[in-house]
């Protein structure tokens, strides 16, 4: 939240099974403090599998597996990042 705060993100990676706190929490404070900041979400549920969580998170731009590699992840937030 901190980092969010002081600006300068771009892309937020976030599992949706979050130990300590809500994915969701974080997801919608990003949106109110830096509405451009984009959400890519991975997990290994499968309880949003069905692409519902773009109806609940404004500003969520993909949801992978947790298992997907680090360089695909990589390679999405370099595209999400991107100036518009």
């Amino acid at each position: 939240m901190s980092a969010l705060r002081d600006g300068g993100i771009a892309v937020v990676i976030l599992n949706v099974l979050l130990t300590d706190g809500s994915a969701f929490a974080v997801a919608d404070y990003a949106s109110y403090r830096a509405p451009n900041v984009r959400i890519l979400f991975v997990t290994a549920a499968s309880f949003f599998s069905d692409g519902s969580i773009f109806n609940h998170v404004v500003n969520a731009c993909a949801y992978v597996p947790v298992a997907t590699p680090p360089e695909d992840i990589a390679a999405m937030v370099e595209h999400y990042a991107a100036p518009i």
